[in-house]
């Protein structure tokens, strides 16, 4: 069984799914207090702010900060929930226009089958022939 089952952030999460996994997100267990030091290698927090974040004066700023003590868990969090919430709406409400149009999305499917299908064969025939190999049918 996985160890990361259920901890995972879909790229479908309502809004209140995702302010969950991050709120039960892990981070420093030696930060206990805004005002103490903390580590930000190996915290999730930080790995997702350096991956999302944009703006990475901020995210230096606030590792900084985490490092040093004057930020607590809540607020690092809570900067994550935002940049998360931005980063998913438009994907989430896409997909909700794209789960409407079941028969679309399986008309999209098929044609791009039907292409990569093409490619491959030719792609094949062209190894094939630069191989000197033969087709056995």
């Amino acid at each position: 069984m996985s160890k990361s089952q259920g901890n995972a952030i879909l790229l479908s999460a309502e809004p209140e799914a995702i302010r969950e996994a991050v709120r039960r997100m892990d981070t420093d267990p030696n930060h206990l207090r805004a005002s103490d030091p903390g580590t930000v290698e190996g915290n999730v927090v930080f790995t997702y702010l350096d991956a999302f974040g944009e703006n990475e004066a901020e995210v230096a700023e606030l590792k900084a900060r985490y490092r040093r003590g004057g930020i607590d868990d809540i607020a690092v969090k809570r900067r994550l929930e935002v940049i998360l919430q931005v980063l998913l709406a438009p994907i989430r409400e896409r997909r909700a226009v794209y789960a409407r149009q079941p028969e679309y999305v399986l008309d999209v499917l098929r044609e791009g089958t039907k292409k990569a299908r093409a490619i491959t064969q030719s792609t094949l025939a062209d190894l094939r022939s630069g191989l000197g190999l033969f087709r056995l049918d």
